[in-house]
């Protein structure tokens, strides 16, 4: 189990870290795309180092980085997919495999052929290589974010705008996995993805903010809100959620006014997990060999005990034939006396871990006294600054302690209470408003009237345009079709006939033309007429002609001339009388009303007159309670400093009752072997002295049969236990080992070559909720 703990507390650790290095970031008030590029960052060092450890290994590492950008509830809209190729051996040519579409080459020329099997060969010229592309393909995390207002479910859209307590839950289901053989049998092992949420909250929006497992820094303004999840690996460890839970989702809470949200980032990445060197994970199994030898010899000392006690309860049975039996006596004193030497030497060296154990809890204690005038010295510097500036503001503030400070600043809080005041001034300015109800009624009904009027003109006003100027537009076809025609005839005759159209028209008036040649040139004019040389042409003169300044200008004038007939303004008069009177115009003229009459009272609440009675009261509660916040979060970690050191110091003082009592176990069994030797070499004398050796005989069998207890009872409830922890913690580093396997195996989302290494990490980002 302590073996099993250090690893879960040392991954807890390292997701610590980068959660506050990414927390840095968001507090720190950059922009999108910047915390985005943030994000990625998180990842670039270990990116680099696996770079250098691949370069002795492959041709080339494959750095990918994969966008996915995502609805509010964790719905993909699309991914994008980076990758950088890197070079390691300056190749001409780089064979890659990847199944991305729209790829681009984001940082240089090079090009590339394509192959079978999503191969493709770049023209790399010695340099890295580095292209972006597209994808749909399942993702090996899905990411879900739900929403709770007041412990109800809501959708994001419903949640704009609102008030509450807010739940925002990302959940993450891990369905990479591969199927590994553990112990014999077939177990699914999820590829270990570490899940670390940020999201950026505005402290005017969001107040009493937590987060089920990860980090908060608020600057005063913002407050970063990072959380970490590491989903399926609970199963790949297999371990009881009962005595250990590791977590699969983030949870954050908070009570929040006029909801909104900015966009939510998610870092998936395996990489935590690829730094873990599995060869130095075996010295468990050094463990379980030497609890394996301590279980043996714990028995034979079982065995021994119990030999002892029964034999001691013959030789009392058969004390009346001791004389007779000397000689065996004898053997069995010799017996005895080596059992007493093996229980000697196995009190030594339970003498010697007690003692390991007391000094290094000792080492421990020692610095308790330390760390807690640090901490007193801190939080006592904290009160004495605070103090000052209490008093800077004008108040009347005593000396503030750690024990008195909670109770000072309640009182000071509740002096410069501003809900009162408040209040009164609210009922006041409200019931003035109200009077003026009928009032502002009117101005909206003459707002709402004017706009619907405006719509409906301008409905109107677009469908009698769209009468003119068609009408406009079969005028102006006609015309610039006859003129088209006109050109079309003169071409036609003049090529058919030589002449000109007005000489061929004579000619045919005068009966110089026969009618086959007529019915030739009315066909070729027809003919060219019907070209699409020619309707493009008529097609262009018309847009031309209706485009211009003339045409624009005449069907302008139309538009306003109907648009004044009477027929038109009673139209739009009777079609504004029946938008009024529809039921959703009223109920906007009452929303509107509303609305307004709340807009007067928050413009009269916000005047000079009101705001000066409360600005004092309730920019002093404000920065108080702020102040005693900040005083309560240290006072709970001094507080817990203080239960952290007084268990060091118990437990330092259990582990030197511990050594000591071992010390006197050792002297025990020293003097019972020195004993047992005494009592072989005077075993034939014991012949005069028979009535005293049963009385010394009845007293052994006493202890002996406390000893074969007190061993019993030790060995199931200190070493079999010690012997099952090891055994479960060998399954555990079976399957951690797997774990960090089936990590290593995962280097790319998109496609990898054989010949090449890599990684991959997950940025996934969810839109704004505006």
């Amino acid at each position: 189990m302590k073996s099993k703990m250090i690893k879960i507390i040392s991954l807890c650790l390292c997701i610590a870290i980068l959660a506050s290095g990414a927390a840095y970031a968001l507090a720190s008030g950059k922009d999108k795309a910047e915390n985005v590029k943030t994000a990625e960052n998180i990842t670039e060092n270990t990116a680099e180092k696996q770079h250098e450890e691949a370069a002795a290994k492959s041709d080339t590492f494959k750095d990918e980085t994969v966008y996915v950008l995502a609805n509010p509830d964790g719905t993909v809209q699309k991914i994008i997919v980076s990758d950088w190729i890197k070079n390691t051996l300056s190749s001409e040519k780089i064979t890659d495999v990847t199944e991305l579409e729209n790829t681009e080459n984001i940082k240089g020329d090079e090009s590339y052929t394509l192959g079978g099997n999503n191969t493709r060969v770049w023209d790399a010229q010695g340099n890295d290589i580095y292209y972006q592309g597209t994808i749909e393909k399942e993702l090996p995390v899905d990411l879900s974010v739900s929403y709770k207002l007041d412990g109800k479910t809501v959708s994001a859209d419903e949640l704009i705008g609102k008030s509450g307590k807010v739940t925002i839950r990302f959940d993450y289901k891990n369905k990479q996995y591969e199927t590994v053989k553990i112990n014999g049998k077939d177990e699914k092992i999820y590829v270990p993805f570490v899940m670390l949420t940020g999201v950026l909250l505005d402290n005017d929006n969001f107040t009493n903010v937590q987060v089920s497992n990860g980090k908060i820094i608020n600057d005063g303004n913002k407050t970063a809100v990072l959380g970490f999840a590491l989903p399926g690996l609970q199963e790949n460890l297999a371990i009881d959620k009962e005595k250990f839970e590791i977590p699969s989702y983030v949870e954050i809470t908070a009570d929040t006014t006029d909801f909104s949200l900015g966009i939510t980032v998610t870092v998936a990445t395996n990489s935590l997990f690829n730094n873990i060197d599995v060869e130095k994970i075996d010295s468990i199994s050094d463990l379980t060999d030497s609890m394996n030898e301590l279980d043996d010899a714990m028995t034979k000392l079982l065995d021994g005990s119990s030999s002892l006690y029964n034999g001691i309860c013959t030789l009392l049975d058969k004390s009346k034939e001791l004389v007779e039996g000397i000689n065996q006596l004898a053997e069995g004193a010799g017996k005895l006396k080596e059992g007493a030497y093996s229980l000697d030497e196995g009190a030594k060296k339970l003498y010697t871990g007690a003692a390991a154990l007391s000094q290094g809890l000792d080492t421990l204690s020692a610095n308790n006294d330390t760390l807690n005038d640090g901490a007193k010295k801190v939080f006592e510097t904290i009160l004495s600054t605070a103090e000052t500036q209490l008093k800077a503001s004008g108040l009347t503030v005593p000396e503030l302690t750690i024990e008195n400070y909670a109770s000072v600043l309640n009182e000071i809080i509740e002096s410069l209470d501003s809900t009162k005041v408040y209040n009164q001034a609210l009922e006041q300015v409200t019931a003035a408003v109200e009077e003026k109800r009928d009032y502002i009624k009117s101005q909206v009904v003459e707002a709402v009237r004017s706009e619907v009027e405006a719509n409906v003109t301008a409905a109107v006003t677009e469908q009698v345009k769209a009468e003119v100027t068609k009408a406009v537009k079969e005028q102006v076809s006609e015309k610039v079709t006859a003129n088209v025609r006109e050109n079309v005839e003169e071409q036609v005759i003049l090529a058919a006939t030589g002449m000109n159209k007005a000489s061929y028209y004579a000619a045919v008036s005068a009966g110089r033309v026969d009618a086959a040649t007529q019915k030739a040139v009315k066909s070729a004019i027809d003919n060219k007429m019907a070209s699409k040389e020619i309707t493009d042409l008529i097609s262009s003169n018309i847009d031309k002609q209706m485009q211009s300044e003339q045409v624009s200008a005449m069907i302008s004038q139309k538009v306003d001339e109907q648009m004044q007939t009477e027929e038109i303004k009673n139209t739009i008069k009777k079609n504004a009388e029946l938008k009024m009177a529809e039921k959703d115009i009223q109920q906007l003229i009452e929303q509107n009303t509303e609305a307004q009459i709340q807009k007067v009272i928050s413009e009269n609440m916000a005047s000079e007159e009101v705001q000066s009675k409360l600005a004092a009261a309730s920019e002093g509660a404000k920065s108080v309670i702020a102040l005693k916040t900040s005083l309560d979060d240290y006072n709970s970690f001094y507080l817990g400093l203080m239960k952290y050191t007084a268990g060091v110091a118990q437990a330092a003082s259990g582990a030197s009752d511990l050594k000591n009592g071992a010390n006197e176990l050792q002297n025990g069994t020293g003097t019972l072997y020195k004993g047992v030797c005494s009592l072989y070499d005077g075993i034939l004398t014991m012949k005069n002295g028979l009535p005293a050796l049963v009385d010394g005989i009845t007293q052994l069998k006493d202890g002996a049969m406390q000893l074969s207890d007190g061993l019993s009872r030790f060995y199931e409830e200190g070493i079999q236990k010690l012997i099952d922890t090891v055994d479960d913690a060998e399954n555990l580093i079976e399957r951690l080992k797997a774990t960090v396997t089936v990590s290593k195996n995962y280097k790319s989302f998109a496609g990898i070559s054989e010949n090449a290494d890599g990684n991959v990490k997950f940025i996934y980002r969810t839109d704004e909720i505006k």
